[in-house]
């Protein structure tokens, strides 16, 4: 048998075994960290990492006050005492330190050798939460022994009956050779080995017993760009990855802005790369362009490895909260789970939630409440998008019309006549619509497009409910006319007005 660590989690495996044998669930295509026993490229870092039933924690080491967390002993000692909302205690276990009596002032992050009723031999390793001042029972230097540089947002989630699984060195790898990223799942299993799958992450502001919403946009942003459960690397820098699949929102307004220490994660709010989402893997200073949005508590190993191209696995708390496209029979069943109460207009017949408030899901949490609009299922008109064929038109026609956040979205009818429909959604001006999957010989029945940019009225959006050899679904010439869909409901069609709102639901392939 082979001894590996798979997330940290010691399990045993047969003599070559493939990685295959322990990823029975793990995602096709998606990267995870491949970390080899090794010695000789090893390089020890000032920091410690500390494994805790609430999350994972990196702390840099200050002195020589902190070597006493190396002793294999101390493990067994450091249970959560006692938690209030200045600070978490664990032990007790006995020190050397002699306490002055005195008080002295802690920030947030401060990791603190201090004593209970001034006896040294009821010693407690002592996490600060917050900004605070207070007698730990330290010793002359304040006891502060080290300062947490990964996973504060851990601080918040103590509570009775946490403990300290492992703490261990933060070790650099010289040589990528022997600790990669791959999606091998052939490759044979080394004892010593360690497997990282995933990422996770914990959103700026968010905790089980506390929320705070002076980051709910930016979250929001961080939830549906990662709702998918995957993040790809689109650039792995020496600081960083990013992944840029929502550049070139123009949305993000300037928010919590923090030091971007190893494990941060933000999106950035202007620029040309604005809404791409990054995660730090060494430190760096703050940036005005930079909201923080999260911090990754469990897989940092996974960010610090990965190549581009790399899939990677990702997991946000809280999930986001979008009740729009759901029935409300379902959004029901989501506020009850989730602990919120849910206000709605109206209760008669099949349903559909159209819109919510508050629309991020910090804001409902935080409130415990969300009020509802919802439509009559015949007011809501299933479609069908296709990227393969029209991905600049297709992404052009969800950002205009909320499909691209939501599962529901809107527009308003501009003109209904024979067996076409048209609508105008509020594509702002500058928006190229280039050509692209223009019909050829006929347009069929229920095909949905889009003017492009080669005509006056670009920016229109169609539906023709019979074929036609001439004309596209916007009445335009087939040289302006880009096919990006069809239309599933088209009998709801018939009943729509000019004027008249009608609110869409992208059915995915």
């Amino acid at each position: 048998m082979a001894t590996i660590h798979l997330n940290g989690v010691r399990m045993e495996v047969a003599q070559g075994a493939p990685l295959s044998s322990i990823l029975s669930d793990h995602p096709q295509g998606c990267a995870v960290a491949i970390i080899r026993p090794a010695t000789q490229e090893q390089t020890r870092t000032a920091n410690l990492a500390i494994a805790t039933t609430a999350g994972d924690i990196t702390i840099e080491v200050t002195g020589q006050g902190a070597a006493f967390l190396e002793s294999p002993a101390i493990i067994e000692s450091l249970s959560l005492h006692w938690v209030d909302r200045y600070a978490a205690a664990f032990g007790p276990f006995p020190s050397g330190i002699r306490p002055l009596r005195k008080p002295h002032l802690y920030e947030r992050g401060d990791v603190i050798l201090g004593c209970g009723g001034y006896e040294p031999q009821r010693s407690y390793l002592i996490f600060s939460k917050t900004r605070h001042s207070a007698d730990h029972g330290a010793d002359e230097t304040g006891g502060l022994i080290s300062r947490v540089v990964s996973g504060k947002g851990v601080l918040d989630r103590f509570t009775h009956g946490d403990r300290v699984i492992k703490i261990e060195p933060v070790i650099s790898w010289a040589d990528t050779s022997r600790s990669f990223t791959t999606t091998d799942r052939g490759l044979v299993l080394e004892d010593g080995m360690q497997v990282v799958t995933s990422l996770e992450i914990v959103a700026q502001g968010y905790s089980p017993d506390r929320i705070t919403t002076e980051a709910a946009g930016s979250v929001e942003h961080l939830l549906i760009a990662l709702q998918s459960g995957k993040f790809t690397v689109g650039r792995a820098a020496s600081t960083h990855i990013l992944d840029p699949h929502l550049t070139g929102a123009d949305d993000v307004e300037k928010e919590v802005r923090r030091p971007r220490r190893e494990g941060t994660v933000t999106v950035r709010n202007a620029g040309k790369s604005a809404g791409g989402i990054y995660i730090y893997r060494a430190d760096v200073p703050s940036s005005p362009t930079h909201n923080t949005v999260g911090q990754v508590v469990r897989g940092i190993e996974l960010a610090k490895l990965a190549k581009e191209h790399d899939v990677l696995v990702v997991k946000v708390h809280p999930a986001r909260i979008d009740l729009l496209g759901r029935p409300l029979a379902t959004a029901k069943e989501i506020a009850t789970a989730t602990g919120f109460a849910l206000n709605v207009d109206k209760e008669d017949g099949d349903r559909i939630i159209v819109s919510q408030e508050p629309g991020t899901t910090l804001d409902v949490l935080n409130e415990k409440s969300v009020g509802v609009t919802t439509a009559p299922i015949d007011k809501v008109i299933d479609i069908e998008l296709d990227d393969s064929a029209a991905p600049n038109s297709c992404e052009i026609f969800r950002k205009f019309t909320g499909l691209k956040e939501h599962d529901a979205g809107m527009m308003p009818v501009f003109f209904t006549f024979d067996d076409v429909v048209l609508f105008k959604p509020a594509i702002a001006s500058g928006a190229k619509i280039t050509p692209e999957n223009l019909p050829k010989d006929e347009v069929p029945a229920a095909a949905l497009a889009i003017t492009n940019d080669s005509r006056k009225t670009a920016g229109l959006v169609g539906v023709r409910l019979s074929a036609n050899k001439e004309f596209g679904p916007t009445s335009e010439p087939f040289e302006g006319t880009n096919i990006i869909g069809r239309v599933i409901d088209t009998q709801k069609l018939k009943k729509v007005k000019e004027r008249e709102t009608v609110y869409i639901r992208e059915v995915k392939r």
